[in-house]
């Protein structure tokens, strides 16, 4: 092999530590960031939180509160002419970069063969206090310090609004019972091994066995007839206090499946006719009373057809899941990034500023920083350029936060233009739109619109809805336009809720309606849209 030299010209594309930092937080839902924010917090010692109110620095939002078009001025004198998206904002703002900042794999084409890039959080190597280490997010309330006259009655009404758990609603019940020791820790030791759907779900033999390794009893490691009687002795006491259990309130709490459940709440009613139908249907196989076959349970149970309908009603009144009133619901409460609100006859798209974490540079170290330029003093150069490095760094975090702010913004007000109608007449008027409209809109790649739309959330006059949503597909109609696949789901729910109970509609029916309705939709895609919705098919939406 001859061996030689030769000059070949290349482009390729470099991440900078910034860039890469920016993609990260771009795609981070609210409760990420917020986490990001601590850690940061907790590393950097010239990150702070700011407690105080500042005006904004001169890079920040300057578009923060930017209405959208509707077409005309808006009469309010306190709102702005509406735009069709933000105001540029200043040559030093970050946002003039917001695509190569927001996408990492939607970069092609952007090559940086002409200009190596450095991969270093040094910046320019300055370390003065520029005007953008100053406050971020300043519209952002202040979180509560924890001092104060009003915080105990504060923390009261907390607690007081604070939701009761199953289990702490069981405890309460069984304090109000004369037991003994063993009995009352059976029983605590049964209503701490609940779901969260008040079901009991391992067998009372593999709870004795937990309940003797968690106390360490002796007998476990001896003679194996004495550990088989404590664990024989410790499961007649666990049924016992199983018995007690499945008494309490609410009723079929403790069940172990979903038979016994429903069992125990029919129990409780009046002894009827219909209960005792009800007790002798929940005995057979779950699946008939789920497809409703009335014929088979009539001759299962040897009833009447008219008993067996009324004892299936009583059935579906009654509650398969007893702890669910109980489950906190607050845990599932989803915080919006957007706020839309009505504005004169257009809509004013917001930020909001509870997620907006308010963040600025350490003013005490940076001037530290500033005085010991040479760093003779602490640590030497090496030290000092390391310093220099963490500053730097704490700065890049405010901007690529704010940046990360702007673009979530930026996309959200072309998302309520394009969907206007959404906003004035609800989900029956979306309008088909797809990923590649809003990049091209707004000069961006379709992988930073992904990234932004997801696990983003915009508060709507018709509800909290994620930024995902607005995006749907189209579907053909008979003038030649299109519909979004939304607006369709939309009218399959209209369509459903509008049919007679006994008489349901079918996916063929349904196709049929949209057809009518001047929309091609095929009786497959019917039924994914309803499936999508969580509808059940015909058969099982036939009322008894």
């Amino acid at each position: 092999m001859k061996q030689g030299l030769s000059l070949r010209v290349s482009q390729h594309l470099a991440l900078t530590p910034q860039l890469q930092q920016s993609i990260r937080l771009l795609q981070l839902s609210t409760l990420e960031m917020a986490q990001e924010v601590e850690q940061m917090l907790d590393e950097n010692p010239f990150l702070e939180r700011s407690e105080e109110m500042a005006e904004r620095e001169t890079f920040g939002l300057e578009q923060t509160d930017v209405p959208v078009s509707a077409g005309e001025q808006i009469a309010d004198a306190s709102v702005p002419e509406v735009t069709a998206s933000p105001a540029p904002s200043s040559p030093d703002s970050v946002s003039a970069s917001t695509d190569a900042a927001g996408d990492g794999d939607g970069l092609e084409g952007k090559l940086d063969g002409a200009t190596p890039v450095e991969e270093s959080w040094e910046g320019d190597g300055t370390v003065e206090i520029a005007p953008d280490d100053s406050e971020w997010g300043g519209d952002a309330p202040a979180r509560n310090s924890g001092s104060g006259d009003g915080d105990d009655s504060a923390t009261a009404a907390d607690l007081a609004r604070a939701p009761v758990s199953l289990q702490d609603h069981l405890h309460e019940q069984a304090r109000c019972l004369r037991l003994s020791e063993e009995d009352r820790a059976a029983l605590y030791f049964l209503i701490e091994s609940l779901n969260d759907d008040g079901y009991l779900e391992e067998p009372l033999a593999e709870l004795a066995d937990a309940w003797l390794h968690l106390s360490g009893t002796p007998q476990l490691v001896g003679d194996p007839q004495d550990s088989l009687e404590a664990r024989e002795a410790l499961t007649q006491r666990l049924g016992v206090a199983l018995q007690l259990l499945q008494h309490m309130e609410p009723s079929g709490v403790g069940a172990r499946d979903l038979a016994e459940c429903l069992r125990l709440q029919i129990l409780e009613l009046r002894n009827t006719a219909e209960a005792r139908a009800a007790l002798a249907i929940c005995g057979q196989p779950l699946e008939l009373i789920a497809k409703r076959d009335v014929k088979r349970l009539c001759n299962l149970c040897g009833i009447d057809d008219e008993t067996v309908r009324a004892a299936l009603g009583l059935i579906a009144r009654l509650e398969p899941k007893p702890g669910r009133r109980f489950v906190d619901v607050e845990r599932n409460v989803v915080v919006p990034d957007v706020i839309v609100t009505h504005a004169g006859r257009g809509f004013k798209v917001t930020l909001n500023p509870d997620v907006m974490p308010r963040l600025r540079v350490h003013d005490v170290y940076a001037n530290a920083m500033r005085q010991n330029r040479g760093g003779r003093d602490n640590g030497g150069e090496a030290g000092h350029a390391a310093m220099q490095q963490r500053l730097q760094e704490a700065r890049w975090f405010i901007k690529n936060i704010q940046q990360r702010f702007d673009t979530i913004l930026r996309v959200s007000s072309a998302i309520v233009e394009r969907q206007r109608n959404f906003f004035m007449h609800g989900e029956l008027a979306m309008r088909p739109l797809v990923l590649r409209e809003i990049a091209d809109e707004l000069g961006l790649h379709e992988s930073t619109i992904s990234r932004v739309t997801t696990a983003k959330y915009m508060a709507t006059p018709f509800g909290t809805y994620e930024l995902k949503y607005f995006f749907g597909s189209s579907l053909g109609t008979e003038t030649g336009g299109n519909a979004s696949s939304t607006a369709v789901r939309a009218l399959l729910k209209q369509f459903i809720a509008a049919e007679e109970a006994a008489r349901p509609l079918s996916d063929n029916q349904l196709s049929d309606l949209l057809r009518e309705q001047g929309i091609e939709c095929a009786r497959r895609t019917v039924a994914k849209y309803r499936e999508a919705l969580r509808i059940a098919p015909a058969n099982l939406r036939k009322s008894l």
